[in-house]
């Protein structure tokens, strides 16, 4: 009794947070969308999305951003992540890695203004080797890069964790047994990696999908996501079911690469065990 007890008065806490800040803001964003702007109960919010040309080509421009930007986070995050395990001071490092995450994210949005703007630090540096200013500011490019500059600390911590817990005697039996460096990497560490690859690529694809900020400060309004349609509906043309709406789209596919990215060991396990 005294058991269940402690765990109910543990349990408690976490499950009121899940409730309250999780469960009922999801709930509320549903409710919302299906209500027009006048208040009146209505389904025509998702048939305006689905049947709209602008909202479809909004979708797809929010899961392409957020591929790219994941892609460009994996690719960086992954190199690092193995450098560090075998780096002295690894803990120093990582903490390296972690600081910019502190600092507000407006905050990085303007200096990245900065440095990219035409008189910024990047065209400076190309002046000194004469070449004219260059428009890296309100570009795919600028926009990619800032995003993927930001999440990277998200994409290194599981993936680091994950060789972390990598058995080292593993990597070393399968030197001995005559497996070049690229053999060892794609049939041990990657295979044994991948559960921090996945946690990396749910960390970063999933806030990357309703990027609003950025996409007016770095990209200049070029890149038009729903994220951006979402600030558009509840703080311009105040229709909030129709942003509600595309809330509950955001909403399904973030369960849909949690889905797709997840763990699946019982299964494995049960085939195994028959």
């Amino acid at each position: 009794m005294k058991k269940s007890t402690t765990n109910v008065a543990f349990y408690t806490p976490y499950v009121m947070w899940l409730a309250l800040f999780v469960i009922a803001p999801m709930v509320l964003i549903v409710y919302q969308s299906f209500f027009d702007i006048s208040g009146h109960f209505t389904l025509a919010n998702y048939q305006t999305y689905f049947k709209s040309g602008t909202y479809i080509m909004m979708t797809i421009n929010s899961v392409w951003y957020a591929f790219l930007i994941t892609f460009a986070t994996l690719l960086i995050s992954y190199p690092t992540a193995y450098l560090l395990h075998y780096a002295k001071h690894k803990q120093l490092w990582l903490l390296l890695i972690i600081l910019p995450t502190w600092i507000n994210l407006l905050l990085k949005a303007y200096a990245f203004i900065g440095i990219f703007s035409q008189d910024g630090g990047v065209n400076s540096f190309l002046g000194m080797f004469g070449i004219a200013p260059q428009q890296f500011l309100f570009t795919d490019f600028s926009f990619i890069f800032v995003a993927a500059y930001i999440e990277i600390p998200f994409m290194i911590l599981p993936i680091f964790n994950a060789i972390e817990e990598l058995p080292e005697n593993l990597v070393n039996a399968s030197q001995d047994l005559g497996a070049n460096g690229w053999q060892t990497f794609t049939k041990v560490i990657w295979p044994l990696t991948i559960s921090g690859v996945k946690s990396g690529v749910q960390a970063v694809f999933i806030p990357s999908l309703s990027l609003f900020m950025l996409t007016r400060l770095i990209g200049g309004n070029r890149v038009i996501t729903l994220g951006t349609a979402i600030e558009e509906h509840f703080l311009t043309t105040m229709n909030w079911g129709m942003g509600s709406t595309i809330g509950v789209v955001l909403i399904v596919a973030m369960f849909i690469i949690m889905f797709l990215t997840g763990e699946r060991k019982k299964k494995g396990v049960r085939r195994h065990e028959a």
